[in-house]
């Protein structure tokens, strides 16, 4: 079956077996005062537009679908999210994925995640394949000024890079999480740079300055977010606001709920809001508010139990509450205001719908599993809208969405029309549509997850276009007894290197045959001065010795509101330059050894910075 023919047949699956096919009822609890769906008609018509609308995509990280005060959240106040709901659309059943990464991919491509090779978070699984085309590279053919200022997390090196991906401009960090929010160090367009003050509000910053620059062409600045994943960091005046706070709203599972942590997520929520009123607020200054459409969504359910609407799962999960998350677009004199959309939709289907408003082609090389949902934002109740099933997976396990229907990873079926906490399988009052859904997974299964195979893709090194390579610690392999910082590899940098029989290597494939600086970034005790060490790779190698010590303290747990239990803390260091490496074109083992230890312990490692200095 090809994947045009599985993907037709994935947007009819559903509800159609069961005899509440047609209807699209909202749940009680999920209702926010004050919206209503979209009425037939309601819709103001679209009128010819002669220059091309911009667009503004702003993506939360870990935050759950009732971190909202829209959605009913009592424990705090998004007065700017909000206005986005008010003055636009909201969507009631709105789908991404259980995690970072893949949600991401789905977003950038419209195609399931699998397809496009990202499996998993960190060393290299994270990578979006180089063959899948981008929401920005579409918008970029078509004209528009692309802008991305955040957390990427689909690839470091080229030609992952979000600067290879489509966006013209770049300020954030690759990585999937990172260590400290205050003063971070980040990377400007593959550069590395020391942000300004928190981190949020120097993204903000920069998506502003964008903004500012290319207000008088068409732009797409997407801003996703890095909060509120932890570590949990936020500036005093968010803080001072929740530290002491009473939660009239508890988690499903009140029991395992960290108070504090919820306090901090709540916080960082807060600032969040507050930097997105900055962005609302220039567009209004500069005369841009009415030809901008503005989506707001998050990647995933919350990163602890706290309350998300008596929903099941928090992220990792593919049950309803880690895969529901907010999703609110506002478009004025297009969309209609406090416009509500009980149909499901997922992040599968921003790029078609995003590029069908703008009017922007995508002559995609492959076909995609999203759909334009422009009938819907328009034509309300008087949409032609087929019933379709959407699927989530993570780790190999595999749940789907029907209008009314949830089957889950273990073939239960939950009506989550009547059972919004699917807490009671009807697999056995509905067999027929358990049978069709279950037949439906296995399809998706073999279409789909078939070619999604453990990694073996090699760290690119040696572009002209690009020629700074970055190979991280979180993509390199320790031997020896040389440890990571943290468990987690995302912000991690190497450590208790004690013997020359240690190393850590990275899988890498150069490009670009040629000559190559190499710089490796360590830090040194100065009990531990004159260690030399040795990088190599296919045969070719080249030395230095450290001849100075750089021991900075360790930082990240000052600002730290409750006690990290993943990211690694960080600190500074500092480049030792080696001499040239002539490399050949092709894969192999870059090697960082050590060929002497004077000391009691060789040089932390954050990364090894390779740059193309001359090709041949």
């Amino acid at each position: 079956m090809t994947n045009s023919v599985c993907c037709k047949l994935w947007r009819r699956v559903g509800l159609v077996l069961a005899g509440a096919a047609l209807t699209f009822p909202m749940v009680g609890k999920s209702a926010a005062p004050g919206f209503q769906p979209l009425e037939s008609g309601s819709a103001k018509a679209m009128p010819d537009k002669k220059v091309p609308p911009n667009v503004v995509i702003l993506l939360a990280d870990d935050q759950g679908w009732g971190d909202l005060s829209c959605h009913g959240n009592k424990n705090l106040a998004t007065p700017q999210i909000d206005s986005l709901a008010r003055d636009g659309a909201m969507f009631d059943r709105f789908y991404v994925c259980p995690v970072c990464s893949p949600t991401r991919a789905e977003f950038l491509t419209g195609r399931y995640h699998p397809r496009g090779g990202v499996a998993g978070v960190s060393t290299g699984q994270e990578r979006l394949n180089t063959d899948e085309q981008t929401i920005a590279q579409f918008f970029k053919a078509a004209g528009y000024a692309t802008g991305a200022f955040g957390k990427w997390h689909n690839g470091t090196q080229w030609p992952y890079h979000p600067n290879a991906r489509g966006f013209d401009e770049y300020y954030g960090f690759c990585s999937g999480h990172w260590g400290t929010y205050f003063d971070p160090p980040l990377e400007h367009n593959g550069k590395a740079v020391q942000g300004r003050g928190y981190i949020i509000d120097d993204l903000t910053d920069h998506a502003l300055a964008f903004i500012e620059q290319n207000k008088a062409k068409p732009f797409l600045c997407y801003v996703p977010f890095n909060v509120p994943h932890s570590p949990m960091q936020v500036p005093d005046k968010y803080w001072a606001q929740y530290a002491d706070r009473e939660l009239a709203l508890r988690g499903t599972k009140a029991a395992a709920e960290d108070i504090q942590h919820t306090r901090a997520a709540l916080a960082m929520c807060a600032c969040m809001d507050a930097n997105i009123g900055r962005i609302l607020q220039r567009l209004e200054e500069l005369g841009l508010r009415e030809n901008t459409i503005v989506v707001y969504f998050s990647d995933n359910g919350p990163n602890g139990q706290r309350w998300n609407g008596g929903m099941k799962g928090t992220k990792g999960s593919t049950d309803e509450g880690g895969v529901r998350v907010p999703f609110l677009i506002r478009w004025p004199g297009h969309i209609s205001s406090g416009a509500r959309v009980p149909q499901i939709a997922g992040a599968i289907d921003l790029l078609p719908t995003l590029a069908d408003l703008a009017g922007v082609p995508v002559a995609s090389r492959k076909p995609l599993d999203g759909v334009s949902l422009k009938p819907l934002l328009l034509r309300g109740l008087d949409a032609d809208w087929a019933d379709r099933t959407i699927f989530s997976h993570w780790n190999r396990k595999v749940s789907l969405r029907t209008q009314r229907y949830r089957l889950d990873t273990e073939g239960k079926l939950f009506d989550m029309q009547n059972d919004p906490g699917q807490t009671r399988d009807v697999a056995a009052e509905r067999p027929e549509v358990a049978a069709s859904l279950r037949t439906a997974v296995a399809q998706w299964r073999k279409d789909v997850l078939a070619g999604l195979k453990e990694t073996d893709r090699p760290f690119t090194v040696g572009y002209p276009d690009f020629p700074l390579t970055t190979l991280p610690a979180r993509d390199g392999v320790p031997h020896g007894g040389v440890e990571r910082s943290a468990h987690a590899p995302n912000c991690s940098y190497f450590t208790n290197w004690k013997s020359t029989t240690g190393s850590i290597t990275w899988d890498v494939a150069v490009e670009t045959p040629g000559r190559y600086t190499t710089e490796v970034f360590y830090t040194c005790a100065a009990a531990d001065v004159g260690a030399m060490l040795e990088v190599s790779l296919g045969g070719i190698r080249a030395t230095a010795q450290v001849t100075e010590a750089f021991n900075p303290p360790l930082r990240g747990a000052e600002n730290d509101r409750v006690p990290r239990k993943g990211e690694s803390l960080v600190k500074d260091f500092k480049p030792l330059r080696f001499g040239p490496l002539e490399l050949k074109q092709g894969r192999g083992v870059l090697t960082l050894s050590a060929l002497t230890k004077p000391g009691t312990q060789l040089p932390d490692v954050r990364q090894i910075v390779l740059k193309l200095e001359a090709g041949k």
